[in-house]
């Protein structure tokens, strides 16, 4: 399998992690954002964890590629 091919639950992952963070980024001060930050430290949790990671061969270093992928597909630009 090639080493920078991730799985669609995985760009799924990390497109929806894109999004949220864009909406915290936008969110206007002291607009209740912890629901925004709950959801981001659990997609991060779920990226980091992915069975993706821990395959043979596969390093933490491909997680700029994979941000990379989301946007290039689009899922990184809708929030």
């Amino acid at each position: 399998m090639d080493p920078l091919r991730f799985p669609d639950d995985l760009l799924s992952l990390q497109a929806a992690w894109l999004k949220t963070y864009r909406a915290l980024a936008h969110a206007p001060a002291g607009s209740g954002t912890d629901v925004l930050r709950r959801r981001l430290i659990r997609l991060s949790c779920r990226i980091h964890a992915h069975p993706y990671w821990s395959a043979p061969g596969r390093s933490r270093a491909g997680g700029a590629d994979l941000r990379r992928r989301a946007r290039a597909r689009g899922w990184g630009t809708a929030a």
